[in-house]
């Protein structure tokens, strides 16, 4: 894996698998970013969450984010509203694979209610050893124009 720096964000729902990933990638000498919640019996709202980890990708602070919320549904939809985020939500290997290889995501999302942390460790270690497949970057880059033209009807 090479050296890079990962932004991990979390409601309560995914504060305690969010604390995990942190101390497998530390332990594989990934340089983390924790933009919390750091204590899972305080309800809090995932979007501030969203928000941290998103612009903090989308302005290139850190190479990558994880978010996690109970079922990191919440998490993926907030964050695909910050331009130049593309946050993909991910409960297999297969989804974790082509999350990078298809799609070139740079967030990945999980559900700390529904996956189990050695799961949720297999599937960042497939997304974070993936690479982006450039035959897909034509429909990248019409992603892209949908966060500037978005609400007008597609040629």
């Amino acid at each position: 894996m090479i050296l890079m720096r990962i932004g991990f964000g979390a409601d309560h729902g995914g504060c305690a698998l969010k604390d995990e990933l942190i101390k497998h990638v530390q332990s594989k000498g990934v340089q983390v970013t924790d933009f919390g919640t750091n204590d899972p019996s305080v309800s809090v709202d995932y979007p501030k969450y969203a928000q941290l980890v998103g612009t903090a990708v989308a302005n290139r602070d850190v190479d990558l984010g994880v978010l996690c919320c109970g079922t990191g549904i919440g998490m993926s939809i907030a964050a695909n509203k910050i331009p130049g985020v593309r946050a993909a939500l991910v409960h297999d290997v297969t989804t974790a694979r082509l999350a990078k290889e298809h799609n070139n995501a740079n967030i990945l999302v999980m559900g700390g209610r529904l996956l189990a942390p050695a799961l949720a460790f297999e599937l960042l270690d497939i997304f974070l050893n993936s690479s982006f497949e450039a035959r897909h970057q034509r429909r990248l880059d019409m992603v892209a124009e949908l966060e500037t033209s978005g609400r007008e009807s597609p040629a």
